[in-house]
């Protein structure tokens, strides 16, 4: 049986922002991606608390394996796959192997700096939630960069096929 995903996107957080492009990328998905049956959070307030309290609020719900957390990197032009979150002295890592995830896959690879803005807060507050309430779900921040005519089918491809590895 296939493991069950949660995905969850922020919103824009400034006034001159149309869309976000974690939410955008999770839009173009093709229908097969997923069953129909994972659910999707999308457009999580640009706030560690209450997007961390909405994502909690679903992992009690549907009791996913994995939660796909997807933010946005303007400054990047590939998926960055976050190893780890930091806050203060104390480093939390996710425990799936990221080096499998992003094999062969020419758009995406391995970032051990989730930022020092809401993305990494919520990835920390979620990453200390399971490991405090030994929950056996898993977490996984992945950034995307502002999709573009040139990037887009390839990263929708990259995307897609790490959402297909953490199913197995």
């Amino acid at each position: 049986m296939p493991r069950r995903l949660l995905l969850t996107s922020f919103s824009t957080w400034r006034a001159d922002q149309r869309s976000n492009s974690s939410d955008d990328l999770i839009e173009l998905l093709p229908q097969d991606t997923w069953d129909t049956a994972t659910p999707l959070l999308r457009l999580l307030p640009v706030d560690v608390a209450q997007a961390t309290e909405r994502a909690i609020a679903y992992i009690h719900a549907f009791t996913p394996d994995v939660v796909v957390c997807c933010g946005m990197a303007e400054g990047r032009s590939r998926l960055h796959l976050e190893r780890q979150a930091v806050q203060a002295d104390r480093t939390l890592q996710t425990p799936i192997d990221l080096e499998q995830l992003c094999q062969a896959l020419p758009m995406t690879e391995i970032s051990h700096d989730a930022g020092q803005f809401v993305c990494n807060g919520y990835y920390f507050a979620l990453l200390d939630y399971l490991a405090q309430a030994h929950q056996p779900t898993q977490a996984l921040f992945v950034h995307v960069p502002v999709l573009t005519p040139e990037n887009r089918t390839l990263l929708v491809q990259d995307f897609t096929a790490v959402l297909n590895r953490l199913q197995q």
